[in-house]
């Protein structure tokens, strides 16, 4: 009786999808805020490198902190940052200038530092060249400095590459790591070296990796 109450039962309904983000109506400006609640930190906190940006391919799937990327507002992925920080971005090509919040992790390319939503591209005129020479400065949001910090040395489609990597490093470093990223293009395996409290630190470590086992190693910050 139990089981034929049971398969009448109705199936659960499928998660809705979240909505594709959609241009802003004409005349409506992308705003950049940083979350309630946060404290707010405008200090000394400046870098300068390449910056790059991501759009369509990306629009509607889920960042690193958990909201949906809307590729018209003006956010940004940054891989030591800490999400609600909000920084002030300077193409040095032509002087222009955007505002953005950090909401996701990357870029996972070595010699870049910050990947723009597309809108934010399109404000400092590098959507045609793809990359430009740009200056960050941190104007808002929590201090960049407290957190946690790791070395990462490889990221890999295949697991076993990933696994090995890991086993090589192991009986050198302590604690060595392997988190997935989910992308458009495949699941990427991600080994990443220690745990500090400062990015001086992880810093050290990046640099005394690349020299040791000539791998490309960058510092990250650790979201949990």
């Amino acid at each position: 009786m139990l089981s034929g109450c049971a398969s009448r039962r109705p199936a659960p309904n499928p998660p809705t999808p979240a909505p594709v983000p959609q241009p802003l109506p004409p005349g409506q400006q992308p705003t950049v805020r940083p979350p309630q609640g946060s404290s707010v930190y405008s200090g000394q906190y400046t870098e300068q490198g390449t910056a790059s940006w991501y759009g369509a391919q990306f629009n509607g799937r889920r960042t690193s902190d958990g909201e949906i990327y809307n590729m018209f507002q003006y956010t940004a992925a940054h891989r030591t940052l800490p999400f609600g920080a909000v920084v002030q971005v300077t193409n040095l090509n032509n002087g222009k200038q955007v505002e953005v919040r950090i909401n996701d992790r990357g870029p996972f390319v070595g010699n870049r530092i910050i990947d723009l939503s597309y809108s934010a591209a399109v404000a400092i005129g590098m959507i045609g060249t793809g990359t430009a020479p740009v200056r960050l400065d941190v104007i808002a949001g929590p201090n960049p400095n407290i957190g946690f910090f790791a070395v990462q040395v490889g990221a890999f489609q295949l697991e076993q590459n990933a696994t090995r990597l890991r086993e090589q490093l192991t009986a050198r470093y302590s604690p060595v790591t392997i988190t997935t990223l989910d992308l458009p293009n495949g699941v990427f395996y991600r080994v990443r070296v220690g745990r500090f409290p400062s990015q001086s630190a992880a810093q050290a470590l990046a640099t005394e990796i690349q020299d040791q086992d000539a791998v490309v190693a960058f510092v990250v910050r650790l979201d949990n």
